[in-house]
């Protein structure tokens, strides 16, 4: 999962070390053989000076004209002094570039990156480090962090959520047509089941042909009841049904299917405005393919504009590559990207933790 995106930020933490290893010892090298040079030039104690003469150094805080000196140089050399590297800006133009361009074309959001590109830089330029650590270390530490940002944004304990919410919790799935929406509430369902939480499937989705078909199939499969109208019906009134039945019978969630819609569908998207205020689910989950890269990140955005969605689900991560999804929804909505789906069975369903899926980036695992 992610494959691809795990081997550029692999070449970057490479990349990044190589070069700031290459600066450093270039800096020690030259401050070895200014200090060779200074001793062969030393003036015998009793020399005296030309009046007039102009002094050939820089001054003594090193900010002299010279391409070698300055600031940056002699702190530098002081650093090395004391066994220590110090990152420069410089060290790391080069291999920033080259993550912007990874990140980029493996469909993270271009804001997102930015901001990885800014944490990291704000983490690793002007520190320190003492010469016996690795670059590598302190470039993965940095990494870590930035993704970590960005990737964590909004997060909640959904399990936590539905114990401690009033009982029936009503759940609402919503997003495009095609993307293993009912799927992913069959699964869902059984995931509440494994942790003692009862549920009762509901279809809002009274627009498409067939779906009353194939959320049938899903509860017969898992043994749930399907609270379903005929086709054209209200889908506001199906979910209130749902919730109905699970109150009478004790169920703990009601799992809303809504009809797959694009946010330019003003008469659906008045549906998702209904369901809002007759029901008033407790969550809006927005679903989508991992694998639609920055399609998905720009529906979550139009869908969370449009309906407040309290968080996402992305199916099929386990066939992408890229990971821009994984690594810009959450940012992008300020909502939390909750499960993924890794499967075809109603078992591949996977509880979101932005710091598993960072450690397995890094290869920390």
């Amino acid at each position: 999962m992610f494959d691809g995106l795990k081997d550029k930020l692999s070449s970057f933490r490479e990349d990044a070390a190589e070069e700031v290893e290459e600066k450093a010892a270039e800096a020690e090298a030259e401050t070895d053989a200014e200090d060779v040079a200074a001793d062969a030039d030393a003036e015998p104690a009793d020399a005296v000076a030309e009046p007039g003469a102009a002094a050939d150094t820089d001054d003594a805080d090193g900010s002299g004209d010279g391409d070698s000196s300055g600031p940056g140089r002699l702190k530098r050399a002081a650093a090395f002094a004391t066994g220590k590297v110090v990152i420069e800006e410089e060290d790391l133009e080069e291999p920033l570039q080259d993550l912007e361009l990874a990140l980029l074309s493996s469909d993270v959001e271009m804001s997102v990156a930015d901001r990885i590109l800014d944490t990291v830089r704000e983490k690793m330029i002007g520190e320190t480090r003492a010469q016996v650590q690795t670059t590598d270390q302190l470039v993965t530490e940095a990494l870590h962090d930035a993704l970590l940002e960005v990737i964590s944004v909004g997060q909640f304990d959904f399990e936590e959520r539905i114990a401690e919410a009033d009982k029936p919790v009503t759940v609402v799935f919503t997003g495009v047509n095609g993307v293993g929406k009912t799927t992913s509430i069959a699964k869902l369902s059984r995931w509440l089941a494994e942790r003692g939480y009862s549920s009762v499937l509901a279809n809002g989705d009274t627009y498409r042909a067939g779906a009353n078909e194939q959320i049938r199939e899903h509860a017969e499969a898992l043994d749930r009841k399907l609270i379903a109208h005929d086709q054209g019906g209200d889908p506001a009134a199906v979910i209130y049904d749902g919730v109905e039945y699970a109150e009478a019978n004790d169920i703990d969630v009601v799992l809303g299917d809504t009809a797959g819609r694009l946010h330019t569908s003003n008469d659906l998207m008045a549906q998702l405005e209904k369901i809002d205020r007759v029901v008033d689910p407790d969550l809006t989950l927005f679903v989508d393919e991992a694998v639609a890269g920055q399609d998905a990140v720009k529906r979550a955005q139009e869908f969370d504009d449009a309906a407040s969605i309290d968080g996402s689900i992305l199916t099929k991560a386990d066939a992408d590559s890229s990971g821009g999804a994984a690594i810009s929804i959450a940012y992008v909505t300020g909502k939390p990207i909750l499960f993924l789906g890794v499967g075809q069975g109603y078992e591949d369903i996977e509880r979101f933790d932005p710091e598993d899926l960072v450690d397995s980036l890094l290869g920390e695992e």
